[in-house]
């Protein structure tokens, strides 16, 4: 038996109040992504193209991001800058407390990148390997032995609803199937970003809806920093914490957008007046429809 006694009238109304806990798939505040006066200009043969103008923007641990914009409008630059996989003409990017791009720099730091998962338009599976072999392929060579490879592989493929397709090669699965297994892919080495470039593009309407519930759900078991390149203004409002509307090219922030359906959020949530305007208000501003 227990020797606790309640508290008294007194004692209760001098006690402090609990914190209210953390939204899910939140983490403690701070930037998980810095971006400061980050720009990018290429070289052609007509002359040189601006694709994005000094960009700044901070990214808090946990929060979801969408950046949404016209074709042409920087956004895939920008996200593809994040990866590492361009450097910046300007400006500076760091991940966490880690620098990945600093001022003129030529290439991205390789210790800031480790914390990372990329989804690409394509799920870009090795046609040659099994889905579970592809889902561990960013543990290869990273310390984990192959029992634990397997093991973190199988869990993840669970997570993404993959579990009876370990053995399966790329081609027999759906195209929906396979951007489960990429996603999988991303979060097996349990980085702290996840970025994704249009990841449910080429798939039909119901499957999206379907990618766009279940990575809902991810973001909220995992709490991971994820931001999402989309030309689709309802996904970016079903799947937002904040919308970055970025101008046509050369792209600059043009509005940042605060999302507060709560979550879970079902797909009834579009039926909703606000999920409405908001979406209303966007294509306005975009100039254009979906």
């Amino acid at each position: 038996m227990s020797s606790r006694t309640e508290p008294t009238a007194t004692e209760e109304a001098a006690a402090p109040e609990a914190a209210p806990p953390a939204p899910a798939g939140r983490t403690p505040s701070g930037c998980a992504i810095t971006i400061e006066g980050v720009s990018k200009t290429y070289a052609a043969d007509a002359g040189p193209v601006h694709a994005l103008t000094p960009t700044d923007l901070e990214v808090a641990p946990g929060e979801f991001v969408v950046l949404l914009g016209p074709s042409g409008c920087g956004k895939t630059t920008l996200l593809r800058m994040l990866a590492g996989l361009e450097v910046p003409t300007e400006g500076s990017v760091r991940m966490g407390d880690r620098t990945l791009f600093a001022p003129g720099a030529l290439a991205p730091q390789r210790d800031a990148l480790g914390s990372l998962g990329f989804v690409f338009q394509a799920p870009t599976l090795m046609p040659w390997r099994r889905i579970g072999r592809n889902i561990e392929l960013p543990l290869e060579g990273k310390g984990p032995r192959r029992r634990e490879r397997r093991e973190r592989a199988a869990l993840m493929a669970e997570k993404v609803g993959l579990e009876d397709f370990l053995r399966h090669y790329p081609r027999q699965l759906s195209g929906g199937m396979q951007q489960r297994a990429a996603i999988a892919r991303a979060l097996v080495h349990d980085p702290d970003v996840l970025l994704m470039d249009e990841p449910f593009g080429a798939l039909d309407a119901m499957t999206r809806d379907q990618m766009n519930i279940l990575l809902q759900q991810l973001w909220m078991d995992t709490g991971k920093t994820v931001v999402l390149v989309t030309h689709s203004i309802s996904e970016a409002v079903f799947l937002a914490d904040r919308i970055v509307l970025l101008s046509p090219r050369p792209g600059r922030v043009k509005d940042v957008v605060e999302i507060d359906f709560p979550r879970p959020r079902p797909l009834s949530v579009s039926a909703d007046p606000e999920f409405g305007e908001i979406v209303a208000r966007l294509r306005a501003q975009l100039g254009e429809h979906e």
